[in-house]
């Protein structure tokens, strides 16, 4: 992204640039849709849906502290943090909010539960996309409630990137 920025204020144009924040990503992730997407989005299936299906459930946890153990309880739904294959399943969950991104004509670059959507354009026309960026994060953020996802618009940000403020002045 960052390298498109610089190129496109080299050509005189801004990036707005908009950062999705999520709120307890990871842990919200429904089994069942992420299974069911694998299958049908990105054709998984056979040992390797069985193996990931595996990985996903099933699962339990329990906290130790101060020389006591809660009692264990189920995970019902999450890809396990730290884990090299949580990102990955996350972002294959997730992957419909690039879709939308680039249905409103915007780029998408995401990492783990980050992701940043931007467009590069001439200042004069940036107040329209602007306007166009907030109503692309609106029905991401729509996606992400029918998905069991809770976008966190406290910490949902949009606008000029600041290190590239300075560039087109």
């Amino acid at each position: 992204m960052a390298c498109d920025a610089l190129l496109a204020a080299d050509h005189g144009d801004v990036t707005l640039l908009g950062l999705l924040d999520l709120s307890a990503a990871f842990d919200t992730v429904d089994h069942g849709i992420l299974i069911n997407r694998l299958q049908s989005a990105f054709g998984i299936s056979g040992t390797v849906l069985s193996w990931i299906t595996s990985f996903t459930s099933n699962r339990t946890q329990t906290v130790h502290f101060a020389g006591q153990q809660s009692t264990i309880a189920d995970i019902l739904c999450g890809v396990p943090q730290g884990s090299v294959l949580g990102p990955v399943l996350f972002l294959l969950y997730t992957a419909d909010v690039t879709v939308i991104a680039q249905r409103h004509g915007f780029l998408a670059h995401s990492y783990a539960d980050d992701t940043q959507l931007y467009f590069h354009d001439k200042a004069s026309t940036s107040e329209t996309r602007l306007l166009r960026l907030k109503e692309c994060i609106r029905e991401i953020d729509n996606w992400m409630s029918s998905n069991r996802l809770c976008l966190n618009a406290d910490k949902t940000r949009f606008g000029l990137p600041r290190w590239l403020s300075g560039l087109n002045r």
